[in-house]
């Protein structure tokens, strides 16, 4: 006889409990299998639609993989099955298109807080409720990517629902003014949720373009490509370095900047 307990969640198929509280989380399928391959005692413990989960251990600390598809509301979803199965931190490892001038290609941009264009956390709470990160999780990931020697950024980053240009105006060049970082398609879902649950959660993302819309416009998205090496190269470093914070984290030693 089956029990409550031992039937997989819903949409994501993870295990109702005992997930380890620490958690990488991916756009793409594939990604969650590469960051996997980097534990010791990997394995697969479900795989529904975009939802693809491994757990395993990183340097004698017990993590979860796993990804969430494109798109802030399917993120949503993920991060709640996680949740109720026991994760308490989470760190997205994603890519991005930069806004900023003087960030590369490759670069990793730590996101302090995210504006809210997801399309789905207004539905949730009001927008005025922000969009931030939790201050141990930025400082961390600011630490472990020093010690990796990485070229990173610190900012505020965009996320927006829609990654093809529409027909509405954007407000680009306010938030060139502004300083914002890059432009990506999930942390703010991310932030919103974990903020009103008392979870800890980070964002590190990986540039794959010089501001997304003006790429995706080109030719139907001619312009864009995410498959580079430059691209798979600051992943693989991406990868290192949030599993390395996350370990950080665990280890409750403060993660100070400077």
């Amino acid at each position: 006889m089956t029990t409550a307990a031992a039937t997989p969640l819903p949409l994501t198929g993870v295990p109702r409990t005992g997930l380890p509280p620490y958690a990488v989380v991916v756009g793409d399928p594939a990604r969650a299998a590469t960051v996997a391959a980097l534990l010791e005692d990997a394995k697969e413990v479900a795989y529904r639609r975009e939802y693809r989960t491994f757990t395993g251990t990183w340097r004698g600390l017990p993590v979860v993989v796993s990804s969430h598809g494109v798109g802030a509301s399917g993120a949503l979803l993920l991060f709640q099955e996680l949740a109720q199965a026991g994760v308490t931190h989470l760190i997205r490892l994603g890519t991005a298109g930069a806004i900023r001038r003087g960030i590369a290609d490759g670069d990793l941009v730590i996101a302090d807080a995210a504006v809210r264009d997801d399309g789905v956390t207004q539905q949730l709470i009001p927008a005025e409720y922000p969009a931030f990160a939790a201050p141990e999780a930025v400082l961390a990931l600011q630490r472990t990517a020093r010690a990796a020697g990485a070229p990173h950024h610190r900012g505020v980053v965009w996320t927006r629902a829609a990654f093809q240009p529409g027909f509405l105006p954007l407000p680009v060049e306010a938030y060139e003014r502004a300083g914002i970082a890059a432009i990506e398609m999930e942390l703010s879902a991310l932030y919103v949720f974990a903020a009103t649950r008392g979870l800890v959660a980070g964002g590190a993302l990986v540039v794959d373009g010089a501001n997304a819309d003006e790429l995706v416009d080109e030719e139907a998205t001619g312009g864009y490509d995410p498959h580079r090496s430059v691209v798979a190269d600051g992943v693989a470093r991406g990868a290192r370095i949030t599993l390395d914070a996350l370990r950080l984290l665990a280890t409750d030693v403060p993660a100070q900047a400077g």
